[in-house]
């Protein structure tokens, strides 16, 4: 792995968006009631099979992180709330990048490094997705 961390600037890199995204989407989870207003919200799949999908559960992650409650957004999806805190992340440093000019350090990753990024990343997918499947269709297993 390769760390360099560029000279101060406010440019506007693939980071710098993912910040942007997690602010927007921390704000939109934090003041909008999407699940409340949106009369077709739901998950299609679970309302006609009762079997989640892997994405069961992250607007409620979204809504719970948002309004700081980490203990809820792990119940509604652990991988979901992980990626909504590293989004929250991006978007303090965006905001710190954008106000003071702060260096974001660039990670490259080598050949062998990308390999176990390759293997790992659907494994993790799939313990998540048996995680949120015990915990919808056999809650009485996790008591």
């Amino acid at each position: 792995m390769k760390v360099t961390i560029p000279a101060p600037n406010r440019r506007l890199g693939t980071f710098e968006w993912l910040g942007l995204v997690g602010l927007g989407g921390l704000l939109v989870g934090r003041y909008v009631p999407v699940a409340r207003i949106i009369p077709f919200w739901g998950c299609v799949l679970r309302e006609h099979t009762g079997w989640p999908c892997l994405g069961c559960g992250l607007t409620r992650v979204a809504d719970r992180v948002a309004h700081f409650n980490i203990p809820g957004a792990w119940e509604a999806n652990p991988l979901g709330t992980v990626c909504a805190l590293l989004f929250a992340l991006a978007a303090v440093a965006t905001v710190l990048h954008f106000l003071f000019a702060l260096p974001i350090p660039e990670v490259e990753l080598e050949e062998r490094e990308w390999r176990w990024v390759r293997i790992a990343f659907p494994l993790v997918l799939l313990i998540n997705y048996a995680y949120v499947v015990v915990h919808t269709r056999f809650p009485h297993l996790l008591s």
